[in-house]
């Protein structure tokens, strides 16, 4: 390790786990908090995720998930890096206020991108606030460039018939699974999202709408139902990946995903679409899809995004 990159004086690195998730939840709410503050929104205060989407997101990471601790083994950092297949992704990442500046920023995000190289990740990304200059500028000069912008749109629950990943039998579900994995396959080729589909599934955080045509799955929707922050109501039912064959079946998906969230009792539905995909933008608008967010998509200069050449493939860079 450089001298550029070593470590502050008494902190070490090591794997987060469940037990750390109380002491994560208030990192995070402190960090993101002055971030906010830092961006002229001082009475924004980040709320505590569910604990049981923290669960999620380190057992996503799997040995990418690790946190900075001091010499009280104290929690000053952590970094998530996760791989779906030859696409890595970091998030969410954060130094609590006072850490900032001593470039333990720097080594958090330098230990993940090691990790994802060292495990032949084509894609290396992280997804920041546009308006954030700071975040943007900083890792700019670690190396990642600005590629496209991510707009959250949400959509209305309704009713709809839908096809579900947890109404199947065992053997069913397994060759879903697989069809998914074949699908993402021959659109993106070297991508794979079942360890999410499957971890979504065993963790009952939420589960995965599936269209079927003749030869098998031609689309479908990895949603969490569980409520994104700790102690309140369940508001929105959010898609993190997605896929579909042909751009024309992004209708018949949204309408099967709002039928999910009717059924699960949420008003609504959340839905990420990269500005890549303009046809897919186009029919989230016209399912009647109001804006609600913007992130910026930055990748690792040599480790940029393939657009899918047929079809859409949608990959949310958050947990």
């Amino acid at each position: 390790m450089s001298a550029a990159l070593r470590q502050p004086r008494g902190v070490h690195v090591r794997p987060l786990g469940h037990a750390d998730i109380g002491a994560l939840n208030m990192l995070f709410t402190d960090a993101f908090s002055d971030r906010y503050r830092r961006d002229g929104l001082a009475g924004v205060r980040v709320p505590p995720l569910n604990p049981l989407i923290w669960r999620y997101a380190i057992e996503d990471a799997g040995d990418g998930a690790l946190c900075w601790v001091d010499a009280d083994d104290q929690l000053v950092a952590f970094n998530m890096a996760h791989q779906s297949g030859g696409e890595g992704w970091m998030g969410p990442l954060a130094v609590r206020p006072e850490w900032q500046g001593t470039g333990l920023g720097k080594q958090i995000v330098t230990r993940g991108v090691e990790l994802l190289r060292a495990r032949h990740c084509a894609v290396i990304g992280l997804e920041t606030m546009p308006r954030t200059m700071d975040n943007i500028g900083f890792y700019s000069r670690l190396g990642f460039v600005p590629a496209r912008m991510t707009v959250t749109f949400t959509l209305e629950a309704r009713h709809a018939r839908c096809a579900r990943l947890s109404q199947l039998g065992a053997g069913d579900t397994d060759a879903a699974l697989a069809s998914c994995a074949h699908l993402v396959h021959e659109l993106q080729p070297g991508v794979d999202f079942t360890r999410e589909l499957r971890l979504t599934h065993d963790l009952g955080v939420g589960d995965t709408v599936l269209l079927f045509g003749h030869d098998g799955v031609e689309g479908f929707a990895l949603c969490h139902e569980a409520p994104l922050i700790d102690g309140r109501a369940r508001d929105e039912l959010r898609v993190l990946k997605l896929a579909v064959r042909d751009v024309s079946l992004m209708a018949p998906l949204l309408t099967a995903v709002g039928g999910y969230a009717r059924d699960c009792g949420t008003p609504r539905v959340a839905v990420r679409v990269q500005g890549d995909y303009p046809e897919a933008y186009r029919h989230v608008v016209s399912a009647g899809g109001r804006v609600r967010w913007t992130d910026m998509r930055m990748t690792l200069a040599g480790h940029a995004e393939r657009i899918a050449e047929r079809g859409v493939v949608l990959s949310n860079w958050e947990v």
